[in-house]
């Protein structure tokens, strides 16, 4: 049994679960939907999951992705952000489109690639899900590797680290110490839909330039 794209209507803000998925109707589900899409497609072991996020999913995945950017950035660490590149894996049997993802510590190894293949490239080192209208399945991320796990429900940000192959959540991020994220990103996410995103990327950069004088 083939699975046609005419079949599949999912709205947006909605999720479809598909199980007994074959590999090969996985990827072409992929190609059929080509890469100008606006859903995300995660697959795991035979389940496939389809979402279509919405405008304030998009919003809040734009600014805490642009606040990982200003951390990198004032710390002077080199980094390459993907997106929702798809990242795959036929042997772990593992598909995931992050809503955002960043290269830190590999970035070196990635850097300049036209085409990233988990057979032999490193996954990302930090990934980002928002998680307002479905959850996070921690399974295709802990299988590929991913050694931080960042996820925000609307109100708060929880941040994960992998141990062991799995996940565990904890206060601080690894990539940024001292950094107390889990209670500012929430409240300068708010107060960029109040004062906007460029006064608050502003303040936002203020910030991290005195934490880091501070030290």
């Amino acid at each position: 049994m083939q699975v046609q794209l005419k079949q599949i209507v999912v709205s947006p803000g909605q999720q479809l679960l598909m199980t007994d998925i074959s590999w090969t109707m996985y990827e072409q589900l992929l190609e059929e939907f080509g890469e100008k899409r606006g859903s995300r497609i995660n697959y795991s072991e035979g389940v496939l999951e389809i979402m279509v996020p919405l405008p304030e999913h998009e919003d809040d995945k734009a600014i805490i992705a642009d606040f990982v950017k200003v951390l990198l950035e004032e710390l002077d660490i080199e980094f390459r952000s993907l997106g929702s590149t798809t990242f795959k894996s036929k042997i772990m049997k593992q598909g995931i489109e992050a809503d955002d993802c960043f290269y830190i510590e590999n970035e070196v190894a990635i850097r300049g690639k036209k085409r990233i293949d988990l057979t032999f490239d490193p996954p990302p080192d930090l990934a980002l899900e928002i998680d307002i209208t479905s959850r996070t399945r921690f399974d295709n991320y802990e299988v590929l590797g991913v050694q931080e796990l960042w996820r925000f429900n609307g109100t708060q940000l929880e941040i994960n680290v992998l141990r062991s192959g799995q996940y565990v959540q904890v206060n601080e991020s690894p990539h940024f110490p001292d950094f107390p994220l889990s209670e500012v990103i929430p409240q300068e996410l708010e107060r960029s839909k109040i004062e906007g995103r460029n006064k608050t990327m502003k303040a936002l950069r203020t910030w991290v330039r005195t934490r880091i004088q501070e030290k």
